[in-house]
């Protein structure tokens, strides 16, 4: 029965595996897992008719189905299959080949440039901690974010800890929402996030880590939150969080992720 089965055999076989492990870790992540084990069973009735027991009339009317379905399914999961692709595109090994390509004078000024933002990110956020003043800032990095910078008010000016605090401030206008800094500059204010629908977020974690979450699970930016209610300094990045982060550790972790 197996004297056919190679090495090919195998390697297609584990390919297909992971592949169906990475969507189903996809469609878990956006509460999609039940129409996700629908369709798998729906496959595997089509291929046991088609081609195991080979009813030609069944299997003839399953083949017609899945044809449509392919469609139907682009349509319905158009949001999944991008955030897969994306997810294929961004890389860190892509990233890194992306950069053999890149200039040594632009690496360097760039290493300047980001340097001097991650300061005053650093400072806002620790005096916005103990004042236990609720912030939440998205650094962009490859992904661009002009959509997410539409939703809010356009500010483009320097980075600075003062006009982050400022924005933040309780009785500012532009304090609810998401600060945007891309390209050294600080876009956009009050803007609005896409909100993460994962049931495996701590309870104690509130809107704002939601919203980061979301935000990293659909690009590459990396997201800083201060709790309102604990003052405790995170950052979301690549769909994860690193919670509870002294001053210190915010610098080094922005120092590493965007260096």
């Amino acid at each position: 029965m197996f004297f056919g089965f190679g090495i090919k055999d195998a390697i297609d076989i584990l390919l297909v595996g992971l592949m169906l492990y990475y969507v189903y870790r996809l469609m878990r992540a956006s509460r999609s897992l039940n129409v996700f084990v629908g369709i798998t069973i729906f496959v595997v009735v089509w291929l046991l008719v088609s081609q195991v027991f080979e009813m030609k009339l069944l299997g003839t009317i399953l083949d017609k189905l899945v044809s449509v379905g392919v469609i139907a399914i682009i349509v319905l999961f158009q949001d999944e299959i991008r955030k897969f692709l994306y997810n294929l595109g961004a890389h860190q090994r892509m990233h890194r080949l992306l950069k053999l390509f890149t200039p040594k004078s632009n690496k360097d000024k760039n290493r300047e440039l980001l340097k001097r933002d991650i300061m005053p990110v650093v400072m806002a956020c620790m005096q916005m901690s103990k004042g236990k003043v609720g912030a939440l800032i998205v650094i962009e990095r490859t992904t661009s974010l002009a959509d997410i910078v539409s939703t809010g008010e356009i500010v483009n000016a320097d980075i600075s800890q003062r006009l982050i605090e400022n924005i933040f401030f309780k009785n500012s206008p532009l304090h609810d929402g998401a600060m945007i800094i891309s390209d050294h500059r600080i876009r956009a204010a009050s803007c609005i996030l896409p909100v993460s629908h994962n049931l495996d977020i701590p309870k104690e974690l509130g809107l704002r880590h939601r919203a980061a979450l979301g935000m990293s699970q659909e690009s590459d930016a990396l997201i800083v939150i201060v709790s309102e209610e604990t003052g405790g300094i995170s950052i979301a990045s690549s769909g994860r969080f690193r919670l509870r982060l002294s001053a210190e550790e915010l610098e080094a972790v922005l120092t590493e992720e965007l260096l």
